[in-house]
């Protein structure tokens, strides 16, 4: 997103909003490995809402996914059967 930074002169000047990411590592329980992902702050609690990394890529579609892990999921299908 892009806004205004608004001084106390009323000047304005354009901005970006940028996500926050960050660089984590989830544990998967299937797989028995840590998985580093970047993932928005707002993503990790998502995550842990769903009881875990494992639990939250298996629910969502795959065109919802990158490349990355699309492959993550891939493997936790292919361990889980």
């Amino acid at each position: 997103m892009v806004g205004n930074n608004v001084s106390h002169a009323v000047n304005k000047t354009k901005r970006k909003f940028l996500p926050n990411l960050q660089n984590t590592s989830f544990f998967s329980e299937i797989l028995g490995k840590k998985v580093r992902l970047r993932v928005t702050s707002k993503g990790i609690k998502t995550v842990e809402k769903n009881g875990g990394i494992d639990n939250y890529i298996l629910g969502l579609k795959n065109s919802k996914l990158n490349n990355e892990t699309k492959k993550l999921k891939k493997a936790i299908v292919n361990k889980k059967s």
